[in-house]
């Protein structure tokens, strides 16, 4: 892989990784342009360190208020809109977590195909477009109760399906719940970094294993674009999100569907 190649995709993985699109269709589709595998594991672990990096330093701010909220709630001190946060994403977490742990390896062998990630592009499309005209509501993150975040980290879980998109059926909940579009947004981001962490540290054991493969070059062009890109991407999402609403991504997850049903049949 040369630095071009790593650059391009590392602007896709970051541009895509937190919009409700999914990254993961896009570097498939990336690879069935250009004919070849899109990436090493070395490769895939700094571009996912690069997102992780950009989304922590965004919300920087909210997640020190958070654990410092919540380690005082371990020793006795007073719960706080952010100390129930922090633990509404530690529980939001658990289901996804088991079912990766459970399921992962078999969604990937079983389900990793163009056509079963069109149809999830489509089908989970449409799902959030219905979600954001019919049940969206006022609520914020901090309104949030018990079975919310369930049901929350339970469509996280969904997420195995590729082609689904992690932020993109974690935002449908809870617009399904009555929140509106930037808190539901901004909870599928904060969600993510537990997430995106563990399965980094996964990919990381397997890579102890197998060693590296790329450059490190390569790697570090990789992380860098991947990081500069989320941070404006999470930026620019949050902040047009009202405006713009999500049928602009219903609109290109259905196409982007189609067009990987026409490179698959």
């Amino acid at each position: 892989m040369d630095w071009i190649q790593a650059l391009w995709l590392a602007l896709v993985q970051g541009l895509t990784e937190f919009l409700p699109v999914s990254s993961q269709a896009h570097l498939v589709l990336a690879s069935l342009l250009s004919g070849e595998v899109y990436q090493g594991l070395d490769f895939d672990i700094m571009l996912h360190a690069g997102s992780l990096v950009a989304v922590v330093l965004y919300f920087r701010s909210e997640l020190i208020q958070m654990a410092r909220d919540w380690l005082r709630s371990l020793v006795g001190g007073p719960k706080t809109p952010d100390s129930k946060l922090a633990w509404w994403i530690i529980l939001a977490t658990i289901p996804a977590g088991i079912a990766g742990l459970l399921f992962k390896d078999h969604a990937e062998a079983a389900l990793r195909s163009p056509v079963i990630m069109a149809w999830a592009l489509i089908a989970f499309g449409l799902a959030l477009g219905w979600a954001d005209w019919r049940f969206r509501g006022q609520r914020d993150e901090h309104s949030l109760r018990l079975r919310d975040v369930l049901i929350i980290g339970l469509a996280q879980a969904l997420a195995l399906i590729p082609g689904t998109s992690r932020s993109g059926i974690t935002i449908t909940a809870a617009l399904f719940l009555g929140l509106n579009r930037e808190s539901a947004s901004r909870f599928s981001f904060l969600l993510s970094i537990p997430i995106i962490a563990a399965a980094g540290l996964l990919a990381a054991l397997d890579l102890s294993e197998s060693g590296f493969e790329s450059g490190f070059g390569v790697l570090f062009i990789g992380f860098l674009a991947a990081a500069i890109s989320t941070y404006a991407c999470i930026h620019y999402f949050l902040a047009f999100i009202k405006r713009i609403g999500m049928l602009p991504f219903v609109l290109y997850r259905v196409f982007l569907g189609l067009l990987l049903l026409g490179f698959a049949l």
